[in-house]
């Protein structure tokens, strides 16, 4: 049998058992600290937006931006969009064509003078510019990197889709933002973050488009600038939350107006816009314009959204639900 221990040694081995289990206890306390850690980074990676976080596999929601704004649209209010032209206001004018609450108008082509009008005649103003596509003859286009782009949007030739991580990218989106504010636009409609739904040659995915508008959160709302989501019908659920309203392309011509109401279901707006045969050509008769103003069938789920008819061109032509066609004046030499 073993030696038994002299007393002059036990309260040595008593004090080695305690030291050991108290580095043993620490260790695990280590490891532990460590894998919580490591879970909430992968939920929380600071991906720019204000409070807010990069998207998670399982499709998390996004956290609402901490800050204030000065100004949000309001579920039913009406709007107008012009992006192939100018719209011709005076410094002087009394009144704009139509007469509705917020105007939707190109960032770049667009100047301070023409948004300082329509502010003082009441209006808002959302500045529309591609946030995830690269369009020649940009002030900006030159900056793009050949890394940067992909594919050829279908039907778009010399547009391509965006590598939407690339740092390169998002510092001209920040750019944007920054003219955006300068010029006093009230919020931004940036387009084509849905390049994941297309061939576009990066490799896109859902992901992406995520982080890369929780990037823009994080420029648009310490400028005092709403942003809308753009289509991109699959992403609602994660981004809602830092999204102050949509425009949507043509949900009643695909069947997908329920996708869409989430927002209205949150309390904000659905701009909405629909691209009929025959648009711009007067009056579009009455069962065309139920087509796309109804709420039953394909139109299903479109209730509370802020229709508008246009061509497909987005000139100063539209017709709204009550049959009531305005015509914006346009500058005809200018293009978007």
């Amino acid at each position: 049998m073993p030696e038994k221990p002299t007393s002059t040694r036990t309260p040595w081995s008593l004090r080695r058992r305690l030291l050991l289990g108290a580095v043993l206890a620490v260790l695990i306390l280590g490891l532990a600290l460590g894998l919580g850690l490591g879970l909430t980074v992968g939920k929380d990676n600071g991906g720019g937006n204000e409070g807010g976080s990069e998207p998670t596999s399982s499709g998390t929601p996004l956290p609402t931006p901490t800050g204030t704004l000065a100004w949000t649209p309001k579920v039913n209010d009406t709007w107008q969009i012009v992006l192939q032209n100018n719209i011709i206001l005076e410094e002087n004018a009394t009144r704009v064509t139509p007469d509705v609450a917020i105007y939707d108008i190109d960032l770049f082509d667009t100047p301070r003078e023409t948004i300082d009008t329509l502010h003082r005649l009441g209006k808002k103003v959302i500045c529309y510019f591609s946030g995830g596509s690269y369009e020649p003859g940009r002030p900006d286009s030159g900056e793009f990197e050949e890394a940067d782009l992909g594919k050829e949007l279908d039907g778009w030739p010399g547009e391509k889709w965006l590598k939407l991580s690339s740092e390169n990218v998002r510092r001209i989106m920040k750019g944007r933002v920054e003219l955006a504010s300068e010029k006093g636009c009230d919020g931004v409609d940036p387009d084509n973050v849905d390049g994941y739904q297309n061939d576009n040659g990066l490799d896109l995915t859902a992901a992406d488009s995520v982080s890369f508008l929780s990037y823009l959160s994080s420029l648009t709302v310490p400028s005092n600038l709403t942003m809308g989501l753009k289509n991109a019908g699959d992403i609602i659920p994660q981004v809602l939350p830092i999204m102050h309203w949509s425009v949507n392309e043509q949900c009643v011509e695909y069947g997908e107006c329920t996708t869409f109401h989430a927002f209205v279901d949150a309390g904000k707006p659905v701009f909405h816009i629909e691209y009929p045969d025959g648009a711009g050509n007067g009056e579009l008769k009455a069962d065309e314009v139920e087509k796309y103003c109804g709420h039953k069938g394909d139109g299903t789920g479109s209730d509370g959204f802020s229709t508008v008819l246009k061509t497909m061109d987005l000139d100063g032509w539209v017709e709204y639900c009550d049959q009531r066609v305005e015509t914006t004046a346009v500058n005809q030499t200018s293009s978007s």
